[in-house]
């Protein structure tokens, strides 16, 4: 083994360090008296050769961190998980998380099964092809065959990406040049921006308008509007793609034919990318119109967007995929092949699997799945009713907004600068019901400009993709917001 001095000799060359054992050769690892010191602060780095202390490395500067990623404000998440870990200490009860759109349960038998299958297959274990693996392809387009009411080539028509995010990001990717702009809708999930904005691309936001009098009364999500003079006010040579979410987070508005025909319009005429996320496309409760089927000249112009995680309850899967001319996932393909290469392939294979069995004339999860969450949400909003809080009927998906406007939180309370400065007031909201009686909520103004955040500052989200038990402890608990009401 070398010594400390030998040691320190070549720490101080310029060539790599690579330490080896003497007998095998095998290099060695550092052990921990080699740790970087946190307070580096200059360029060049100093050590000791004292025989009887480890070397010592001080003063190196570290690079800077790219301006996209530093200097960001704490996100919700970070927020709402530390507050609840925070509650879980001091309260009597277990904290219920409503927050986050996670399911407390498991995905289907047959879906869990087939995953367990490929993990016995040997090419399961393997890399799959770069595009998804052709099984799951096959699935894929035999599954969206009826819907799209044409043949989808699975070879050039579908690409399976890292969940539907890495596949926006794929999107944006492929198509965004520094400058390019890419119109979204607030209120918005919130990694299309930072999926836009890393290639370079810049945000521009159009925000669904809610109903004047939601104070008042319970309305539905198809009574948040666009205001169409506004979008298409936005749109300018360089834009490049406008992004429709339809069943949408968290409004739950299911966006009707003649929004999308319009939306659609404007594509057309400006030729403008549609990347139509439509994960929550097994769950909706009223007419749903896929953007891309509504004329030859859309079909080439959109992006469907597809996800295992919210179709089978398997949101740690971590499969998605996007769906759309040839042309459009050929780059698409090449985008994704840069950024993460293949995708996991035993739960690909357990999604093409999950998929043709769910399509087989007996399997009625998909039909059960749907009138579970119409019962859920039957079940979970009475408590709304009964507290007499307004709150937005969801047309899709498995969120729900809630008007806190009679909800008064005590003078005196204290909060972190976190939930105060720069933030609406729902934040403070979501914090004080963390706190006070442990049910995890999402402000929703996370997902607004600033200078939109009083059409949500109002609202809290909540997520219904939970066990009927864990609802109705929620239910349980919520009963105890009835003496700060004020009507």
């Amino acid at each position: 083994m070398l010594s400390p001095v030998k040691v320190s000799a070549c720490l101080n060359s310029p060539r790599p360090l690579v330490l080896s054992c003497h007998s095998c050769r095998r290099p060695l690892s550092f052990s921990p008296s080699f740790r970087l010191s946190r307070t580096m602060t200059a360029a060049t780095a100093t050590t000791t050769t004292d025989s009887n202390a480890a070397p010592k490395v001080t003063s190196i500067k570290l690079p800077k961190p790219s301006a996209k990623i530093a200097g960001q404000a704490k996100d919700v998440w970070t927020i709402v998980n530390e507050a609840a870990a925070e509650a879980q200490a001091s309260l009597p009860f277990p904290v219920l998380n409503l927050g986050q759109g996670f399911f407390s349960y498991n995905p289907p038998d047959f879906a869990i099964k087939a995953a367990q299958d490929a993990l016995n297959d040997v090419s399961c274990n393997q890399y799959s092809h770069t595009k998804g693996r052709p099984s799951l392809r096959k699935a894929l387009a035999a599954a969206y065959e009826p819907s799209f009411g044409r043949k989808i080539n699975w070879e050039t028509e579908v690409v399976v990406t890292s969940g539907a995010n890495e596949g926006m990001f794929s999107a944006f990717t492929a198509f965004l040049s520094d400058g390019d702009e890419v119109i979204v809708f607030e209120p918005f999930f919130d990694q299309y921006i930072s999926n836009i904005q890393l290639p370079g691309g810049k945000v521009v936001y159009v925000p669904l308008v809610p109903p004047s009098d939601n104070d008042i009364r319970t309305v539905s999500s198809s009574e948040w509007k666009i205001d169409f003079e506004d979008l298409r006010s936005k749109v300018s040579p360089r834009t490049k793609m406008i992004v429709v979410n339809s069943p949408h987070n968290p409004v739950g508005k299911v966006f009707s034919r003649e929004e999308l025909e319009k939306i659609g319009q404007i594509a057309v005429e400006n030729n403008i990318i549609v990347l139509s996320d439509e994960v929550y496309d097994r769950l909706y409760y009223t007419p749903f119109t896929r953007m891309a089927t509504l004329s030859p000249e859309l079909q080439q112009l959109t992006l469907t967007v597809g996800s295992a995680g919210k179709t089978f309850s398997a949101t740690g899967w971590r499969v998605g995929w996007l769906i759309g001319d040839a042309e459009l996932i050929k780059y698409v393909s090449a985008a994704h092949t840069r950024i993460c290469f293949a995708v996991n392939s035993p739960l690909q294979e357990a999604t093409a699997v999950a998929l043709q069995e769910a399509a087989k004339p007996e399997n009625t999860f998909f039909v059960d799945h749907v009138e579970a969450y119409k019962r859920k949400f039957r079940n979970f909003n009475r408590i709304w009713d009964e507290l007499s809080l307004p709150y937005t009927d969801p047309e899709g998906g498995y969120f729900v907004l809630v008007n806190f406007a009679k909800v008064k939180i005590p003078e005196d309370y204290q909060f972190p600068e976190d939930v105060t400065v720069g933030r609406a007031k729902d934040f403070q909201m979501a914090y004080w019901l963390i706190k006070a009686i442990g049910v995890v909520t999402i402000p929703p103004t996370e997902f607004y400009l600033p200078e939109h955040a009083h059409l949500a500052e109002k609202y809290l989200r909540f997520a219904v993709c939970k066990t009927d038990d864990y609802l109705e402890q929620a239910v349980e608990r919520l009963r105890l917001l009835k003496p700060y009401i004020q009507n």
